[in-house]
Order: C-alpha cells, then structure tokens, then sequence
C-alpha cells in the first residue's frame, strides 16, 4: 500500500499555463480520502505560491522546500531543515558581488537577492511574492539554500565543478523557458533526504513511498522512493531512473499517478 505521495512542483504539479490541472485536484481529494499522505517537495521556498500548493494537498501535514534543505509541518511551523555552512554563504556572496550574477539566498521563511536583473524580478513573480532588493545580510533566519539564475552553458560549468561540503542540483520551469536554476544546500540535503524525513515523521516504509518529478534535482527522491514516477515531459535521465511515466504536466498527469496509489489502498 502507498501511503505516502511526494510531488514536485515545476514540471509536475504546474505547466505552461501556471495553474494545476482541474483533474489533479479531483484526484488529491480522492487520495486523501483514502488516507494517503500527499507531500509537497519543490525547489521552491516555504513561502508564495508553493505553500498554497502545500496547503491544498495536505493542510496539517510536512511538506518539503529548497531541494529538501527546508522541511516544515504547516500547522505547527516544526521545522526539520539544515543550514548551508556559513562559510559556503560568504564564497557565494563574494562571488556574485564580484561578478553581477542572480544570486538567491534563502531561509526557512525568507528571501533575499541584491540583483534587479529581469530574471530577478521574474523569478519573484513566479514564486508569487512581491520582487524587493535587499542585502544579503538582511536574511532573516539562517541561509538553507543558495541559488544562481544562469544560463544552460553557465549551469553547464558550474555542475562539473567540485563542490566540497555542498549538495548542488539543477532544474528548469516552464514558466521561465531559457533559465536554468542551479541550487546549492549542505552536503547530503538533497529531495531524497527529504522525502525520507517525512516518511520516518509518518512512520512509512520507503518502499511504500510514491515519488513524481520531472528534473534533475528529483532524481535522488525518485531513487530512494519504492514507487518512482516520471512526467512524460520529464528529462530523459529522470525517466530512466522512474519506474512509470505518466501523462504530460500540461495534461494533468499527477492525477495518473495519484489513481495509481489510489489502487494500493
């Protein structure tokens, strides 16, 4: 029996249009009602757009951010999350004040980059929250997660660089075609550690664990998971490593997936 459903956002969840499909949510019900707990696991943070989506999937439950560097339970604000280590935050900044880069910092429960470039301003609209420049020593809280906005031959170098001590993925949205996010966290917070968090938090074996995504930084979740499920707009490393594919983001296809754990209960 599945008893415990992990789902990406960017590329699963939302599509092109920036809605979820009618048909996703008809099949969260579903699961739901079947007692199966449905968790949130997105690059993006604990705050905008994706905890209304956290919301909606599972209200009183633990939900996933930043790659897995922030895990907290929506009623009670627990949090399960690990800090980038302090000296990796200052290289970063260094660098991006260096170079003129998009550099994103983040905490549990804020956000803080000092470019203005339009793919700064973009990414704010994306993740729902209004676009404001501020220091990077204006963080409230301790820094989970950096993240540089790059182009596919800068994410290029920067994945084949060694990164001591760091837990570096990529990823793309459709809503941002051209951009590539390039995410970094401490050195074994990954999706993969997230998802088995939750699942220790519920008391649910992994392999009755399900897992949808469709990008790099879901691979290591997919991997862990019993049930590892792609989108059939995924990339071609994530559907190697899936055990299903299901229909298209744009097509509603978390809703397949979800009817298949449906079919365990």
């Amino acid at each position: 029996m599945i008893g415990l459903v992990g789902i990406d956002v960017d590329g699963t969840l939302v599509g092109k249009t920036g809605e979820v499909a009618p048909r996703v949510w008809e099949a969260v019900e579903l699961a739901r009602a079947k007692g199966i707990r449905l968790a949130l696991c997105s690059g993006r943070p604990a705050f905008g757009r994706a905890v209304e989506y956290a919301r909606r999937l599972d209200a009183a439950g633990w939900h996933a951010f930043q790659n897995g560097a922030s895990i907290v339970n929506l009623p009670t604000g627990q949090s399960r999350s690990v800090p980038l280590p302090p000296a990796a935050v200052q290289a970063f900044i260094t660098k991006a004040r260096a170079n003129g880069a998009v550099l994103e910092l983040y905490s549990d429960r804020d956000w803080v980059e000092e470019s203005s470039a339009p793919w700064a301003v973009a990414h704010a609209a994306l993740l729902g929250v209004k676009f404001e420049r501020r220091t990077f020593e204006s963080l409230a809280g301790l820094a989970v997660r950096a993240q540089w906005l790059l182009t596919s031959e800068q994410a290029t170098q920067f994945m084949s660089r060694p990164h001591s001590g760091l837990e570096v993925s990529q990823s793309t949205s459709p809503l941002m075609p051209g951009t590539q996010f390039v995410g970094f966290t401490s050195e074994g917070v990954s999706k993969a550690s997230a998802m088995r968090t939750i699942a220790l938090e519920y008391g649910i074996a992994m392999q009755d664990v399900m897992y949808i995504g469709d990008s790099g930084n879901d691979i290591s979740a997919l991997r862990v998971a019993g049930h590892p499920i792609a989108m059939a707009n995924a990339d071609p490393a994530v559907i190697k490593v899936a055990e299903r594919v299901v229909a298209h983001v744009d097509d509603g296809g978390v809703a397949d997936a979800l009817r298949i754990a449906i079919a365990t209960a």
